[in-house]
């Protein structure tokens, strides 16, 4: 087997408004604070002489290295993202933006927002649209049984709610 791996599937172009702050943020804040602070931290070790065997400089050099890296790859993603700021035709169906309320097999109740695969976080309940579970969802209605095979066997889910705005929290 060789070295060379298989190209990544292209991911979904798609993301909130939201989604697409959050990216601008990161890039304003390593463009403006975080390289400039790394620069001035690397022009300093490489002044106090050998630079072979100065760790500071070394590791300066290799954050920079990350730094320009990630900022390339914002930049770029950021001219090619399609910003979605409005619910669907029909918002009784599940598409992009949604939150959903689903139950599986066991009666267990969980609650998803479909986003896009640069704003994913399974701590926030957001899943990629890319995810099997969402490629899954999507079209599909409160009250339909969809059915879906994720790393740990199929799944069965009951679609209990679909809506384009937060749920509201659940009482105790």
């Amino acid at each position: 087997m060789g070295r060379n791996r298989l190209p990544a599937p292209p991911s979904s172009r798609y993301i909130t408004p939201e989604g697409r702050e959050r990216l601008r943020a990161e890039l304003d804040q390593l463009w403006r604070v975080e390289r400039p602070r790394v620069t001035q931290a690397v022009s300093e070790a490489a002044a106090m002489g050998d630079r072979s065997e100065n760790a500071e400089y070394i590791y300066g050099k290799k954050r920079l290295r990350e730094i320009d890296r990630r900022v390339r790859y914002l930049q770029k993603r950021l001219g090619d993202l399609t910003v979605v700021d409005r619910p669907p035709d029909d918002p009784s169906r599940i598409f992009f933006g949604a939150w959903v309320e689903l139950e599986n097999d066991d009666g267990n109740r969980h609650r998803y927002r479909i986003v896009g695969p640069d704003e994913f976080d399974s701590a926030a309940e957001y899943i990629s649209i890319d995810a099997p579970l969402a490629r899954a969802l999507l079209k599909h209605a409160a009250g339909d049984e969809v059915t879906v095979d994720l790393p740990k066997g199929q799944t069965t889910f009951y679609i209990l709610a679909v809506q384009y705005r937060p749920f509201l929290p659940e009482r105790p």
